[in-house]
């Protein structure tokens, strides 16, 4: 069992969905990076994707856009990505780390794989990265105990979500909206129904991302998925910080408030 399975048994032996919050590395700088991180998990967070900053996103809105732009100005690497994933492992929660496959397939699968692995990551969330093209990494990833998540969305037909699912360990990221990232004032409806058609389709974990950004939200999510997604609701408060210090004032409250959230719900 990976350290991924064991955050989402934890949570469901809780009964409750699992916090899972990301950041990109590199952002503002690789320590405060990591510094913030580590104050996620220590306020609930459950699990941590960090972010493997991109300068050609193809899901992410703005403000991830803004995140990681500043993340390439410092001159984060992968190699500095697998080192943040490592660093939030020895904090105690979960490490996945969320690549475009264009830098993983740049830097070798293998390699890739193989040092995520030894510094204690748990898995990769591929957004851009089909099952038919995943052969190369998923023996990899199979090779080095590397858990892989793939992504549905509401427009996908039954027969896809079987086929992502099957090629799916650790979770299925259920994106429960068309479009970029951002955080939102409402979550779509369209979530639980995606999730209902997930499980339907595979026993693992089913975790809703996109636009979830507060404690409310998280509860609603966390009434019928396995897991909460939050990334460009931590990342805007640490835009908008006049100081690191502060940003990790925010960043610990909005932690604390949807932890409290997926603890909530009423299932």
């Amino acid at each position: 069992m990976t350290t991924l399975a064991e955050a989402f048994a934890r949570a469901k032996a809780d009964d409750r969905a699992a916090l899972i919050g990301y950041l990109p590395a590199g952002f503002p700088t690789i320590p405060d990076s990591v510094r913030l991180m580590r104050a996620m998990v220590e306020e609930g967070v459950d699990i941590v994707e960090v972010g493997l900053p991109y300068s050609d996103p193809l899901m992410d809105g703005p403000v991830i856009q803004a995140a990681a732009d500043q993340a390439l100005r410092a001159g984060t690497t992968p190699r500095d990505v697998i080192g943040a994933a490592g660093e939030v492992a020895q904090s105690g929660a979960a490490a996945v780390v969320m690549s475009y496959w264009n830098p993983i397939e740049r830097y070798g699968v293998v390699a890739f794989a193989s040092e995520l692995a030894a510094a204690g990551g748990s898995g990769v969330i591929t957004p851009d990265l089909t099952p038919e093209e995943s052969r190369a990494w998923s023996e990899a990833t199979t090779e080095h105990h590397i858990d892989r998540i793939f992504l549905v969305a509401p427009s996908s037909t039954d027969e896809r979500i079987a086929r992502v699912a099957a090629e799916c360990s650790g979770f299925v990221y259920a994106a429960s909206t068309m479009g970029v990232t951002g955080a939102r004032t409402s979550v779509s409806g369209a979530a639980s129904t995606l999730v209902s058609r997930v499980r339907a389709a595979t026993d693992l974990p089913v975790a809703v991302g996109l636009g979830v950004s507060t404690g409310d939200q998280a509860a609603q999510i966390a009434e019928y998925a396995d897991g909460v997604i939050v990334g460009s609701a931590f990342i805007r408060l640490i835009l908008e910080a006049g100081s690191v210090d502060e940003a990790e004032g925010q960043v610990r409250s909005l932690a604390r408030e949807l932890s409290e959230g997926v603890r909530r719900r009423s299932r």
